[in-house]
């Protein structure tokens, strides 16, 4: 199978603020304007990213867009997403605001983001970070799900009349420290409710944002599976982390082998097929950002091109037989570990 393309979300290129450093520990990068920081990533990482991600309005805009896109040079605005989520004035959220009339302006918002990705030809991503609650009694929660199911009703239908995919990504906490749409399933349901309001779903998709999942305790493998055989895998957010946080490390710097697993799985389905993309979302603390990014492309091809090394009939052998050491031999062989290597381990013992 062909490589895969990739994207880089902007992002992991700015000031990469905390609480406990506000300022961010990249405090150069949070006085360059939009075309300064895409020129110096795209000379910084080169040929090795086929496209980025741009937030929507603050990254890429309508009156910045011409000018992203030069400094761009042959690499592609792939994915626009939605960012509001840093404005103070939606502290209490954008689609679910309690104020009618924030509640429409962040759907007017979103349409005219949809119509950017339209023109420049790239996908929008919804990621609603600040649609939830923090304390238990705070919202009326069918009332507020009302609210969110409404509005990607009608980002959809805006979206399907321009030809633009959407792609839900979900998270279940931080900025909202209860995120509504936390889950897997809840993405699911989210995706039927809206067929349910008769709008046509082959459009939207399903962003697999790797520790975002990890946090849950929710399978790579296994989901990408799930929403392949559905027809919802539209993007892959890749990174890792410990799994308690949403730290947007490396690639592969752990939870490798669930990585590992679905680089397979991505291979059998074919994802990457139709235009499909692995996307890197990342947020390098203190690394050096370009390095940090270009670490975890090598990571991740390295990581795929073991994926291509394993037998994959006799794994499909012992994954119908639920047989996990045959599954486990079928995969640490691509790993090296082979007759030669398991000789060298009873000779050891023979010689001791």
């Amino acid at each position: 199978m062909d490589r895969v393309k990739n994207s880089v979300g902007i992002w992991a290129f700015g000031g990469n603020a905390t609480r406990f450093m506000p300022a961010g520990y990249h405090p150069d990068a949070v006085e360059e304007d939009m075309v300064e920081k895409t020129k110096r990533v795209v000379d910084g990482l080169g040929e090795l990213v086929d496209g980025y991600e741009y937030h929507y309005p603050g990254e890429v805009n309508e009156e910045n867009v011409e000018k992203v896109k030069q400094a761009l040079g042959s690499a592609a605005l792939y994915c626009i997403a939605l960012g509001l989520f840093n404005n103070p004035k939606y502290a209490l959220g954008t689609f679910i605001n309690p104020d009618k009339k924030l509640r429409e302006e962040t759907i007017a918002i979103t349409k005219k983001g949809v119509e950017l990705a339209a023109e420049v030809g790239a996908k929008f991503i919804i990621w609603p970070g600040g649609e939830g609650y923090n304390y238990p009694f705070q919202i009326p929660y069918a009332e507020v799900w009302g609210y969110f199911i409404d509005a990607i009703v009608q980002t959809v239908d805006k979206a399907n009349e321009l030809g633009v995919t959407v792609l839900l990504e979900h998270k279940n906490s931080e900025p909202a420290m209860r995120i509504l749409m936390r889950d897997i399933g809840m993405t699911m349901f989210v995706i039927n409710k809206v067929k349910e309001k008769g709008v046509n779903v082959d459009n939207l998709k399903v962003n697999m944002d790797w520790q975002h999942l990890i946090m849950n305790g929710e399978p790579l493998g296994e989901y990408a599976s799930l929403l392949a055989s559905e027809g919802l895998l539209g993007h892959q957010h890749g990174n890792s982390g410990w799994g308690s946080f949403d730290d947007d490390n490396m690639v592969g710097a752990s939870f490798f082998m669930q990585t590992l697993e679905l680089a397979l799985t991505l291979r059998r389905y074919g994802y990457g097929r139709n235009g499909e993309r692995v996307g890197f979302d990342l947020f390098p603390y203190t690394e050096d950002q370009v390095e940090a990014v270009r670490r975890s492309i090598y990571q991740w091809e390295y990581i795929d091109s073991l994926a291509a090394k394993i037998d994959d009939k006799a794994l499909t052998r012992a994954q119908e037989a639920h047989d996990a050491v045959a599954a486990y031999d079928a995969v640490y062989r691509a790993l090296g570990l082979d007759d030669a290597f398991i000789r060298t381990v009873h000779e050891s013992r023979r010689k001791g």
